[in-house]
């Protein structure tokens, strides 16, 4: 029998993952993603005000609060046919983007780059050579020998003090690490950077949403009010803050996280051969034209635009309609539920079911417990477009955005491409991924100066309003109706689906990111995009630090988080959490 590898949990993640790879030899032949907790959102919200949803929605995660509030208020929104006001759509634009731009700036330094970094080589490097170095790659003020003597001194009390900290529980020395140390050292100290730069860039949302994590919605609008002379609202000391966060945010990104990428990405080409996977890229679209109105019905207003991308052609970008039963539904023939007509169909989510039915792993003289993939094995259904498999998230982005012909982003990706010496295939791959993630964060926080000029300029106009009360009272409301709310999270396509009948929610469904990427197989066997990428050329240099997975999960910025109870190997309830 070939060994089967087993990594749980992933660590640097949001929630609990576990993969298991069998081998054949040093090769990953079968790969299998569990999500190892069970989100209970959906069941919490039955028999609730849909205005009140997204307060309990933002609870799915920890990291993506804003995400699934503003995906929650669309979907009421939708259901109720409810236009917002072209100021809070800017506002709403805005706070998304930032979401975009520190969420991945965080991913790429501190839970993905240690995949390529190797923290402890850095003691070995030459601060004057590493001064050259990044001064030859970025116009990076923080680029003095003596800074990087200063960074040097610092991590060496890290090592000496036997307490590495937050670079402890790695595989330092692992020979798939090929940065020089000078690269290393410099990689650690804009690690650190970024952890001062995240401090500032969250007050955006503490300005428009109140507060960080968990900021404050509203169903038809933004809470905030603007009044330019008012110290409890949106005035125009609060405005220049903003403007500050955003140049501080293009700064960060222009001139050290890009050239980061482009460097490191230099060293591991071969990563631009392995771990694509599926070859499927699925986008709902977002960031609407606020003068377009709020309700999401006129994808030509998008920044982003809907689309799929099939077998890697970008010749075709096929039409989206999240509302077509045919076109989304998940499935749960290899999860850990249950339908009642049976698990071999898939269900749209205005029809999906949350009956929980776990199955347990192998038995105890199985190693490590093993997953029972014949049978469920994980927590997460598997969504499926038009019975595809689909990768979600920045590449997918990035690939739609070019196919459809975006100038700034072929420019962007065309001259990457050329620096690094590849052509587009490079793209659909485990490095392309984190590359395409990148350059996603570039476009983004170029495009927020747009909405920000657009927003001062409504209210220089005399505009201020944030908020439609038309549809506010449930009196007005149809005694049935349902929506679905999209957007465009930074890990991928985020819906929230909800059925309303008599002013309450009858049924609510959250498919996400990572249910897409990180779902299981389906009932016809086909892998989720975590399992095709682990199989498509992955070799281990040693199963024991198996730091080759780690860099293509980590490729797709896992956040799995999403449990409210748990059960045991049994499949009896250990915890209840009551909401009064």
């Amino acid at each position: 029998m070939t060994e089967r590898v087993v990594v749980d949990p992933i660590t640097r993640i949001e929630g609990h993952l576990r993969i298991e790879a069998q081998m054949n030899g040093n090769r990953i032949e079968q790969a299998y993603s569990s999500g190892t907790m069970v989100r209970g959102i959906e069941l919490i919200l039955q028999g609730r005000d849909p205005r009140d949803a997204w307060a309990f929605a933002q609870r799915i995660c920890g990291v993506c609060t804003l995400v699934h509030g503003i995906a929650s208020v669309r979907a009421v929104e939708d259901a109720l046919d409810y236009e917002i006001p072209a100021n809070a759509q800017l506002v709403r634009n805005l706070m998304i983007a930032a979401q975009f731009v520190h969420d991945h700036v965080m991913h790429f330094y501190h839970l993905h780059a240690l995949d390529w970094v190797d923290v402890v080589s850095a003691l070995e490097a030459d601060p004057k050579a590493t001064s050259e170095l990044a001064q030859s790659v970025s116009s990076w003020p923080n680029s003095s020998p003596g800074y990087f003597s200063d960074m040097k001194k610092k991590l060496k009390g890290f090592v000496d003090s036997g307490q590495l900290g937050i670079f402890a529980k790695a595989y330092w020395g692992h020979p798939a690490y090929k940065l020089p140390p000078e690269a290393n050292l410099m990689a650690v100290a804009h690690y650190l950077e970024a952890l001062e730069w995240q401090r500032d860039v969250v007050k955006l949302h503490a300005i428009f949403g109140g507060k960080n994590p968990h900021p404050m919605f509203l169903v038809g609008g933004v809470p905030n009010p603007i009044d330019l002379n008012s110290d409890s609202a949106v005035n125009a000391s609060r405005l220049a803050t903003i403007q500050s966060v955003i140049d501080r945010m293009r700064r960060f990104v222009d001139q050290v996280y890009v050239p980061d990428t482009v460097a490191i990405a230099g060293f591991y080409k071969e990563w631009f051969e392995r771990g694509e996977g599926l070859g499927n890229f699925l986008v709902f679209g977002d960031f609407p034209s606020a003068k377009a109105g709020s309700s999401l019905r006129d994808p030509a207003s998008w920044w982003i635009p809907p689309g799929a991308i099939l077998g890697r052609d970008l010749s075709t970008v096929h039409d989206v309609d999240l509302r077509d039963p045919t076109q989304v539904q998940e499935f749960v023939a290899h999860s850990w539920y249950d339908y009642e007509a049976g698990n071999e169909q898939g269900l749209h989510p205005w029809e999906g079911e949350t009956h929980l039915d776990y199955k347990g792993r192998g038995g105890p003289d199985t190693p490590y417990r093993q997953l029972n993939v014949d049978q469920g094995y994980s927590w997460l259904k598997s969504p499926r477009w038009k019975g595809h498999a689909m990768e979600v998230g920045p590449l997918a982005r990035v690939l739609v955005l070019y196919a459809k012909g975006d100038a700034a982003t072929r420019d962007l990706v065309d001259s990457t491409l050329a620096t690094l010496g590849l052509e587009k295939r490079a793209l659909f791959s485990t490095l392309g991924r984190t590359a395409a993630r990148t350059l996603e964060t570039k476009l983004i926080a170029d495009k927020m100066q747009d909405w920000y000029d657009d927003l001062v300029a409504n209210i220089r106009a005399g505009n201020t309003r944030t908020f439609n009360e038309t549809l506010w009272e449930p009196s007005s409301w149809p005694r049935e109706a349902k929506g679905v709310g999209f957007m465009e999270a930074p890990r991928g396509g985020l819906l929230h689906y909800v059925v309303i009948e008599d002013e309450k929610i009858d049924n609510y469904q959250a498919v996400v990111p990572s249910t897409w990427n990180a779902g299981p197989r389906d009932a016809k066997d086909q892998p989720g995009a975590y399992e095709a990428a682990l199989q498509d050329n992955h070799e281990l240099h040693d199963p024991k630090q198996p730091v080759e997975i780690l860099r293509t999960i980590h490729s797709f910025d896992p956040c799995i988080a999403c449990a409210v109870h748990l059960t045991d190997e049994d499949g009896e309830e250990m915890l209840q959490v009551q909401v009064t």
